[in-house]
């Protein structure tokens, strides 16, 4: 497989991001610049790092969808390729259309930056074989998702809602919920394919053990599986 970290003006996540695809997991890693018009040839997987995108000006990730490369993205998703974004990723992927809703000022104000659990609620290419409950860092002041009634029935219906806000037991509820986000929404897919995830905590910040805890790991792990099953069904197709 071979990935592309996309790096913003304000970007600060890519480094972790490129350190867990490349070393971590040993995929070739290539990055993208903003002003860039295409991704680098031959991309599987783009990621797009947390961090605050132009400074989060008028609404974080408003400005970013701007930039040369976002159009290159969407090519990319729409021809199934696959999309991650991560905490300002995702509110990236959000104002860029690739993804339904937004993503607003949490609940209470405040930023939050802490470990907190999610689970599982649908079979895709990064969360496919997932544990039932993993534990995840955040650090977002504007990652509360909310999105029209009609669009959080179709997420439901779709079943689109990739991650929900748990305890440690898997309950889903009440306190759990770190920032109000309608639905306990952690995470959700997109792109025709289920192809394009945003959520809002950073699996790259626990893909190791030395970092107290490895459960974001199984969230590579499941898209590299997706990516080698997807590799070897080609391969058998085109076979004589």
């Amino acid at each position: 497989m071979h990935a592309t970290v996309v790096i913003f003006p304000g970007s600060n996540a890519d480094a972790e991001m490129i350190h867990t695809l490349r070393d971590v997991l040993q995929v070739r890693t290539s990055t993208a610049w903003h002003r860039d018009a295409e991704l680098p040839a031959g991309t599987d997987l783009v990621a797009i790092p947390g961090g605050f995108s132009y400074g989060d000006y008028l609404r974080c990730g408003a400005i970013a969808r701007t930039s040369p490369i976002v159009p290159a993205i969407r090519r990319h998703a729409e021809r199934g390729g696959l999309v991650l974004g991560v905490c300002n990723g995702f509110q990236i992927l959000t104002e860029a259309g690739l993804l339904p809703g937004a993503l607003t000022r949490n609940a209470h104000l405040r930023f939050e930056c802490r470990d907190i659990f999610v689970t599982p609620r649908a079979e895709g290419p990064f969360t496919s074989g997932l544990p039932r409950v993993l534990r995840l860092p955040i650090a977002h002041a504007e990652g509360r998702y909310q999105a029209d009634p009609e669009t959080l029935r179709r997420l439901v219906a779709d079943r689109a809602i990739a991650l929900q806000y748990c305890d440690r037991e898997g309950v889903v509820g009440g306190d759990a919920n770190p920032n109000g986000s309608a639905m306990d929404i952690a995470g959700i897919y997109g792109g025709p394919r289920r192809n394009v995830l945003g959520l809002m905590p950073h699996p790259e910040r626990m893909s190791q053990p030395f970092q107290g805890c490895a459960d974001g790991r199984a969230i590579f792990d499941a898209v590299l599986r997706h990516a080698h099953a997807g590799r070897s069904a080609s391969a058998a197709a085109s076979a004589p």
